[in-house]
C-alpha cells in the first residue's frame, strides 16, 4: 500500500522537524510548510493526504488558510493543531476535520490521524 503523504504546516522549524521524525515512524511520508502562504503554494504541486495546520503563523494564519485550502481542494482533510485551544470556538477552526491542542506527545496526534484515514478508507 502506498504511504499516506501528510502536509506539515507551522513556523516553527523544530516542531515542523519533530512531527516529520514522528510520523515517518509511523510510517507516513511528509512534506512541510513554513506558513499558510507556503502551505498553499505546495498545494499547487504536491498533493497531500491531510493537512496538519497551526494557526499563529506569520504572513497567513492558518485561519485564513483554512478558507483557502477548501476553495483550492476540498476533500483533503486538515487537523487544527494549535497551542491554544480559545480557537475552537472560531467559525473557521470548525471547518477542520479535528482540533488537537499541541504537546510534545504526539500521541493524541497520531491517534487522531490514523482515526482520520480509517474513517475515510471505510467511506471508499
Amino acid at each position: 500500500m502506498e504511504k499516506k503523504k501528510i502536509l506539515i504546516v507551522d513556523d516553527e522549524e523544530n516542531i515542523r522537524f519533530l512531527y516529520e521524525q514522528e510520523l515517518f515512524d509511523e510510517g507516513y511520508t511528509t512534506i512541510q510548510a513554513k506558513d499558510g502562504k507556503d502551505c498553499l503554494e505546495k498545494l499547487q504541486t504536491e498533493s497531500p493526504d491531510l493537512i496538519i495546520l497551526d494557526i499563529r503563523m506569520p504572513r497567513m494564519d492558518g485561519l485564513e488558510a483554512i478558507g483557502k485550502i477548501i476553495e483550492m481542494k476540498k476533500n483533503i482533510p486538515i487537523i487544527i493543531n494549535s497551542a491554544y485551544s480559545t480557537y475552537k470556538d472560531d467559525f473557521m477552526s470548525w471547518a477542520a476535520d479535528a482540533y488537537v491542542i499541541k504537546s510534545y506527545d504526539l500521541d493524541n496526534l497520531k491517534e487522531t490521524i490514523k482515526d482520520i484515514f480509517e474513517k475515510k478508507n471505510a467511506e471508499q
